[in-house]
């Protein structure tokens, strides 16, 4: 569970941009519910209509107007797929190894020296104002929308409401409405541009309603705290906000791998057999961000990649199937060579490579497990 505001609940490598192997996890597409999938367009819901004029007498007595509340609501429904989505997060973990793989891919990696040198005034400024790296604040970004390319287009008064109404998190998903609803009142967005990811995160950084309200900033200075926007600085400028009040100290380091030039620092392996990192105070604090090692490190390594460091040099042990990343690697090139798409070849076997896997080992007879091996890559060949 993430410690502070922003979030409550970890969405998986989804909420965070991130994908394997063409496992697509962005929503972002054509504006609009036509440019949605299905299930993520307003259906008639009875029960839900009721519950949101309920819900409108509660809205009114915090202070949300009837005409914010018609705007709000004016189009907005109840969006199924909402509900399968969070009914379905199932708990797993990647290994350290594959989440770097994802987190710091070589595309990662170029597009965010790229956003980097086309918005270095404005990251200076940033880190200047609130004492963040600016490295630090890119690497968020790319890991929470792909540096703006996948900022989800499912519109939060609806994601929302779905899910208070739902119920499993209703208290939660209440004060993100209420919330939401006065980011309208205050005139930072029109209700037709509040959109996000399909549990209400939103914006380059995907801040929930309740975490805008108490981070956001105006860095623009244009009288809006607008992080919908294609000009990422409010956004970039919030996330530096949001770290410098929970603790960041200027001009320390996140950590780096232990025994190349890492700051000192408490030590963790957090993957057994893998590299080792030493962490300072500020690891911590991107924690503040989203409560895990993985991404907290995923952070810090692309960030130091960013500013144009290397890669991890340490080895990491084979994977529960006895693989290791250059076997999977050459599984992934040698099924797509046969016809059996894995959907690229980074040495994370995610949905596709799995598919892929399965799809071959009925092929040849073999149980379709979906599984890696030695023996599936001795059997595929050269």
């Amino acid at each position: 569970m993430i410690r502070s505001t922003r979030r409550t609940v970890l969405f998986g490598l989804g909420a965070i941009g991130l994908s394997a192997c063409g496992n697509s996890v962005g929503l972002r597409g054509p504006s609009g519910a036509a440019g949605l999938p299905t299930d993520l367009r307003p259906v008639p819901n009875p029960g839900y209509e009721a519950w949101v004029n309920s819900f409108r007498a509660r809205a009114e007595r915090q202070g949300i107007t009837r005409a914010t509340l018609d705007a709000g609501f004016r189009g907005a429904g109840y969006l199924p797929g909402v509900v399968t989505r969070d009914r379905d997060q199932t708990e797993f973990s990647r290994t350290l190894e594959d989440y770097l793989a994802i987190a710091a891919s070589d595309e990662r990696v170029s597009k965010g020296r790229a956003a980097f040198a086309r918005h270095r005034a404005t990251l200076s400024a940033v880190e200047s104002r609130y004492g963040v790296s600016a490295e630090i604040v890119t690497a968020i970004w790319g890991l929470e929308s792909f540096y703006g390319e996948r900022r989800g287009d499912v519109p939060v008064i609806s994601a929302t409401s779905t899910l208070a109404f739902d119920g499993r998190r209703g208290a939660f998903f209440e004060k993100q409405l209420i919330a939401a609803l006065k980011i309208l009142q205050n005139g930072d967005v029109a209700a037709s541009n509040l959109k996000g990811s399909w549990a209400g995160a939103m914006g380059h950084t995907q801040f929930i309603p309740t975490s805008y309200e108490a981070f956001a900033v105006d860095f623009t200075g244009d009288g809006r705290r607008d992080i919908w926007s294609e000009d990422p600085s409010d956004s970039l400028a919030s996330t530096a906000a949001y770290l410098a009040k929970n603790g960041w100290t200027r001009g320390v380091k996140w950590g780096g791998e232990a025994g190349n030039g890492a700051p000192s620092g408490r030590i963790i392996q957090p993957q057994p057999g893998g590299p080792r990192f030493a962490v300072t105070s500020n690891f911590g604090v991107i924690k503040r961000y989203n409560n895990s090692d993985s991404y907290a490190i995923g952070v810090g390594h692309l960030a130091d990649r960013i500013a144009g460091g290397g890669p991890i040099r340490a080895s990491f042990p084979p994977d529960r199937f006895g693989l290791t990343k250059d076997d999977r690697i050459r599984l992934q090139q040698r099924l797509t060579s046969r016809g059996f798409d894995a959907g690229g070849a980074d040495g994370v076997i995610g949905s596709n490579s799995r598919k892929a896997i399965a799809a071959y080992q009925s092929s040849i007879g073999m149980s379709a497990t979906g599984d890696p091996s030695p023996e599936l890559l001795r059997a595929l060949g050269a």
